[in-house]
């Protein structure tokens, strides 16, 4: 018994040895979908840079995003203050909320105005995180878009 026991654990250390593989084609598509994936909103004559790092969003807002114009700047940023207070207040409780999600606070302010595109990607995001991630920012439906 002593020596089945010994044999398999000497199988187990020797495909726990294996060298490391090269990375396959799924890994491969994966990196490129996560630099695909990254939106940076930024201006010559502004003072911000807004930088999205996540997998699926670009798709997401080329494919299923409601088209620009179709929500008023006005709207967008009065729900972009709202999603952006909870979103820093769950950043702040990392005990309460998943701080692999809720990474790092928004810097957002009310009055600045971060024109059309910069609050329609920041909806969008807020709309995608919430259904790629089953959270609900306001305590309201979320839209599924």
């Amino acid at each position: 018994m002593k020596n089945a026991l010994f044999i398999f654990i000497v199988i187990i250390m020797l495909f726990a040895c294996n060298t490391t593989k090269k990375a396959s084609s799924s890994n491969e598509a994966l990196q490129q979908t996560q630099v695909g994936d990254t939106i940076k909103i930024s201006g010559d004559n502004q003072e911000y840079d807004v930088i999205i790092i996540e997998p699926g969003f670009g798709t997401y807002l080329a494919s299923r995003a409601q088209p620009k114009g179709y929500y008023t700047q006005n709207y967008m940023e009065s729900r972009n203050i709202r999603y952006v207070q909870e979103w820093n207040r769950r950043v702040l409780e990392p005990r309460r909320y998943n701080p692999n999600l809720y990474e790092m606070e928004i810097n957002y302010r009310q009055g600045v105005d971060y024109g059309y595109d910069v609050n329609y990607k920041i909806y969008n995001y807020f709309i995608y995180f919430q259904n790629t991630y089953n959270q609900n920012l306001l305590g309201t439906r979320v839209p599924q878009n």
